[in-house]
């Protein structure tokens, strides 16, 4: 332990990637969505009409939090080609004679486009813009009721028989950086650890120190591995214990169960991806190759996981391969204990999963024993 505190000071990279990487991550993510959700996205109106009815649709358009009309095009072509320069994220075409057209019932279309190249300003633009041809098409029929002589109430009936309620269960605000921190943070956690455990021994081999390395053990490859990875998983132990605190006591995320679950289900990631990495250098014990590995499977922790895409919506072998990923676990983890505020007994299973991964150097340890011995790094 004492000659891996010397290599990690001496080192910087092992700073930036265990200590600067992280905090940067935590701050970068979190205030670059600390509004929650994007405000006043850029939208394009093309208005043919020009009347007062067609005024105050833009005007209610440009009333919702997400969307703010930033521009009037005299075509459809010059709205399109603004969209597609980057200007904006859609634009909403009112047609010629519609005010009049409303009027005399004979029911006129508005059209809607928005780019969904921009997945989640695409989105949120689509949506408003939806949400208002549906108003503007409830009040022309409103209106045509009225003329009929139907009451209010009988009006109302007509157009909405069915009133819907939705509730955003633990996260009513529909806050975007509750729904992506929580597992961001962890996620590049992880993917650094991966990094951090391959490189540390893949270094031992690179420069050919894994003699002094093995001899300061008595030549046992367990007391080997504890004693480089035990200053590492303090440090990284400090880093979950961090975001946990600034997540869930600073910045007041849900947290229903208690910080303290969270801080087991971030330790016991840690040790997986630790023991992960371990495996990774064993099949690998080139650097290049252990790197390439560790970052590949980093990466597609942030996709597999669930939490940008639901699992259950994967193909079958997909939602198998899933349960290889650490983070998978601690995902399932932090929506049982810290959304739904469930006991840590309910998910057994995934700190079962966790500690498989911690047994997983056990199997590897016979091919990086000899790996360490026998394999000669090719520049």
């Amino acid at each position: 332990m004492k000659r891996e505190w010397g290599i990690l000071t001496m080192r910087p990279l092992y700073v930036f990637c265990m200590v600067i990487a992280p905090l940067f991550c935590n701050i970068f993510f979190t205030t670059m969505m600390s509004d929650g959700l994007p405000h006043d996205l850029p939208a394009g109106v093309v208005d043919m009409d020009h009347s007062a009815l067609s005024r105050t649709l833009q005007r209610n358009l440009d009333a919702f939090a997400q969307t703010g009309v930033s521009a009037n095009y005299p075509s459809v072509k010059e709205a399109r080609e603004a969209m597609q320069r980057g200007e904006t994220y859609g634009y909403f075409y009112i047609p010629e004679n519609f005010s009049e057209d409303v009027q005399s019932f004979r029911q006129p279309r508005i059209s809607f486009y928005s780019n969904y190249s921009y997945l989640i300003a695409g989105s949120l633009l689509f949506r408003d813009m939806k949400t208002m041809s549906e108003l503007t098409s409830g009040a022309a029929a409103r209106s045509q009721l009225y003329a009929r002589g139907a009451t209010e109430r009988q009006a109302m009936a007509y157009l909405q028989p069915i009133v819907v309620e939705p509730r955003a269960v633990n996260n009513p605000w529909l806050n975007y950086s509750i729904y992506l921190s929580n597992l961001l943070l962890p996620g590049v956690l992880s993917l650094l650890i991966f990094m951090v455990t391959v490189a540390s021994i893949g270094m031992e081999i690179k420069y050919e120190t894994v003699g002094d390395w093995l001899h300061l053990s008595g030549d046992s490859l367990s007391v080997a591995l504890v004693g480089k990875l035990l200053p590492q998983t303090l440090i990284f132990t400090i880093m979950g214990v961090f975001y946990n605190v600034y997540l869930y006591s600073y910045l007041g995320f849900p947290c229903n169960s208690g910080i303290f679950p969270m801080l087991v289900a971030t330790f016991c990631l840690i040790l997986a991806s630790q023991a992960l990495g371990i495996l990774m250098i064993g099949v690998f014990p080139s650097l290049r190759l252990g790197l390439s590995f560790a970052s590949l499977w980093g990466v597609l922790s942030l996709s597999i996981a669930g939490f940008s895409f639901p699992a259950i919506a994967m193909p079958e072998a997909v939602q198998v391969a899933s349960l290889l990923f650490p983070l998978r676990h601690y995902y399932l983890l932090y929506v049982a204990q810290a959304l739904n505020g469930y006991s840590m007994i309910f998910g057994w299973t995934h700190y079962l999963a966790l500690l498989l991964f911690m047994l997983l150097p056990f199997i590897i340890a016979p091919r990086l024993h000899h790996s360490l011995y026998h394999y000669k790094y090719i520049p």
